[in-house]
């Protein structure tokens, strides 16, 4: 795939050509994960997806077409689970704490890492034009925790001295460090660390009314 400026819009496409654009998403993100961004090439993503070179330029002419929609499929997936029912809104502590005790108890979460933070340190290494798609999927992702942190101080929770954007960078910051030295560890105790830290001062902004909340620990 040569790299050139400029994507095109996917033309609608039939439920088969959504599973096949999808199937080419999923193996190129593994790909780009495993082998970065310039080692990946055209043939290694037709043999692992199983498409042919006309499918695939039909859906991707361009490597930076390609690298874009693999962007915005791997932020809707990791956006999309922060803004499940699994976590509701982040709107007290417990809903944080709920959060990083879910990716402490993952076994294989330092094996696998951060699967947006692992993609964007390969992207980040090219001179594709992709960067302001990347910064874009990370402030969404921070702005999940910062909408929640603000509806605390709306509901009385949080300090109104607490800065809701400070602390979602934090906390994100805390995530992504804590998983890469856990991935280099093989411990899942750094990004344990790195998150209860983080949590723990966003803790020092509640309200008594939130403390009243909290269930002991």
């Amino acid at each position: 795939m040569t790299a050139t400026t400029g994507t095109r819009e996917p033309h609608r496409l039939t439920d088969k050509g959504q599973a096949t654009r999808a199937r080419i998403l999923e193996h190129a993100a593994d790909l780009i994960y495993t082998n970065g961004v310039h080692a990946t090439n055209n043939e290694q993503l037709r043999r692992a997806a199983g498409v042919s070179g006309s499918q695939l330029n039909h859906y991707f002419p361009t490597k930076e077409s390609l690298v874009l929609a693999v962007i915005a499929w791997q932020a809707d997936r990791v956006l999309g689970f922060h803004r499940s029912e699994r976590f509701a809104r982040f709107d007290d502590l417990e809903a944080f704490r709920d959060w990083a005790d879910h990716y402490v108890a993952y076994e294989r979460a330092y094996q696998e890492g951060c699967s947006l933070g692992s993609l964007a340190s390969e992207i980040i290494k090219t001179d594709l034009d992709v960067h302001d798609e990347l910064a874009s999927a990370f402030d969404q992702w921070r702005d999940i925790f910062r909408d929640g942190l603000q509806a605390m101080q709306r509901l009385g929770r949080l300090s109104a001295d607490a800065d809701p954007t400070r602390l979602a960078n934090l906390v994100l910051s805390a995530f992504q460090g804590g998983m890469l030295l856990a991935q280099v560890a093989r411990d899942i105790t750094p990004l344990k660390d790195a998150l209860h830290a983080a949590i723990d001062y966003v803790q020092t902004f509640s309200t008594p009314l939130e403390r009243e909340l909290l269930p002991a620990r």
